[in-house]
């Protein structure tokens, strides 16, 4: 690949978290029983009539004064025909002509250290269609189920200009929107639930060349990482074709995330084959200065100001600020144990490495984990009050994570509190002097690092237990006697 490299520009779906769909009042809930969240407009009845949500459509807004868009005052819907099983009416409500927001961007922070902006084409608000369901039992085989409790969910597109170059950015970027959505709170972002999904459009081009080559879209990515592993399969597969004197088909594809590769779904569709025209069933958005600005000023604090604040009000280093700040959700949990009890530096160690690790095998959020802030809270003062070590608190953590239980009552009931009476301690400290007289002889002698040995053998016999802070005092008062 040395002499091509990759323009990719995403289309970004994300289902907004208004409780009820985008043109009608049907519930927006996810996991429902099969077709239990439809209704007339929703299936496409005759004579049915579409209504906007206005909570659905100030979500749309907020994302796109956030992300820095130029807001149409005059916004309207248009209908989008194409058919497919599960979308009843055979066109879906969509926004073409004038949608609700155009030349925004998102800034990137790189782990380079370098920044870069994304532009944004366009932000349009739209309905989503139904589910197809393809059952695998042998009975079942060749048929497909239609569940269309998604059908009229509202749905965000935000589409990008394509200014991602390697698949460094694409993940920052993806990362970055994910993070600015959940702020919002215009979507819980849930991508195993389908409400954050990903279309990459990706090409590949010579180095130095302001060219583009021929576009291929991969549809309907449903994670980060699968998004990522398409982007990389097409990478390599549009590179070997071009080095090879062939030429890329210009097609849509799907991603098949068992068999690693991507494969051709139907030849790309232009805006010409949607046959595109104003819904005559909507009328157009007027958006008033005063909505504007009232959306302007309820913006919440974003992540770049929050990493800022979290540097100059914790005392935290960038990279720590950078980590805490990528979900709203974890920054939340770390300012709420900031606010029972001082320990920023602390509380953002425990978070960076134990939490999000446990978080992430488990394939859970953090507002779904047995360990509270207040249970973290918990155990860095067992810590600090020397009730047990750091090492024990680690193991504690899986417990709570693993029962639900207090880091309290994990201690009590294992037994797990430091050994601190030094007559206890200086009867094993004596014991690992006589079991071991070389390792002793040689700390005598002026070799201390031999002092981490025989500290690792009381640990040993203690299992763990000795508060270090009492014991190596007196090992080393005991071998220099």
């Amino acid at each position: 690949m040395a002499g091509f490299e990759p323009v990719i520009g995403l289309e970004v779906h994300t289902e907004l978290n208004s409780e009820s769909k985008v043109f009608c009042d049907d519930p927006n809930i996810f996991g429902a029983e099969p077709n239990t969240q439809v209704s007339p407009i929703s299936l496409g009845l005759p004579g049915t009539l579409p209504v906007l949500n206005k909570v659905s459509f100030e979500k749309a807004l907020r994302t796109a004064v956030a992300l820095h868009c130029d807001i149409t005052r005059r916004t309207s819907f248009d209908r989008k025909h194409y058919y497919y099983p599960d979308l009843p009416k055979n066109y879906q409500i969509s926004q073409d002509y004038d949608p609700l927001g155009r030349n925004g961007f998102v800034d990137l922070h790189l782990k380079d250290g370098q920044q870069k902006k994304i532009r944004i084409n366009n932000i349009h608000l739209e309905e989503d269609a139904g589910k197809l369901v393809h059952p695998t039992d042998p009975a079942s085989r060749g048929l497909s189920w239609v569940d269309l409790n998604r059908a009229g969910m509202p749905l965000l597109e935000i589409v990008t200009e394509p200014d991602i170059r390697n698949l460094e950015e694409m993940e920052v970027f993806m990362q970055t929107l994910r993070g600015i959505l959940r702020y919002l709170d215009v979507s819980d972002c849930k991508m195993q639930e389908g409400s954050l999904r990903f279309e990459v459009n990706l090409s590949m081009r010579p180095k130095g060349s302001d060219e583009f080559g021929t576009k291929v879209e991969v549809k309907n990515v449903g994670s980060i990482k699968a998004a990522l592993r398409a982007a990389k399969y097409e990478i390599i597969r549009q590179t070997e074709i071009l080095e090879s004197g062939g030429e890329v088909v210009q097609q849509t594809c799907l991603w098949d995330d068992d068999k690693g590769e991507t494969r051709p779904m139907r030849s790309k569709e232009v805006a010409k084959d949607y046959r595109y025209f104003p819904d005559p069933d909507l009328p157009p958005v007027a958006i008033s200065e005063g909505w504007l600005n009232s959306v302007q000023n309820d913006l919440p604090e974003l992540q770049d100001a929050k990493r800022i604040r979290f540097i100059d009000q914790y005392g935290l280093p960038e990279y720590d600020a950078g980590v805490l700040v990528s979900d709203r959700t974890i920054a939340d949990y770390f300012e709420t144990c900031c606010g029972l009890h001082s320990a920023p530096k602390t509380f953002s160690n425990w978070i960076m490495v134990e939490v999000l690790r446990e978080l992430q095998n488990r394939e859970i959020e953090i507002d779904e984990c047995p360990l509270t802030p207040k249970r973290l809270v918990e155990l860095v003062k067992l810590v600090e009050g020397g009730t047990i070590s750091n090492n024990i608190a680690k193991e504690v953590l899986l417990d709570v994570m693993e029962t639900g239980k207090s880091p309290s009552e994990v201690v009590e009931e294992k037994g797990l509190k430091q050994e601190s009476d030094e007559g206890a301690l200086l009867a094993i400290i004596q014991e690992v002097i006589e079991e071991n007289p070389g390792p002793a002889e040689e700390f005598r002698s002026g070799k201390e690092k031999a002092i981490g040995f025989l500290m690792g053998q009381v640990m040993k016999k203690t299992q763990g237990k000795a508060n270090p802070g009492v014991c190596k005092p007196l090992l080393e008062k005991q071998l220099r006697s």
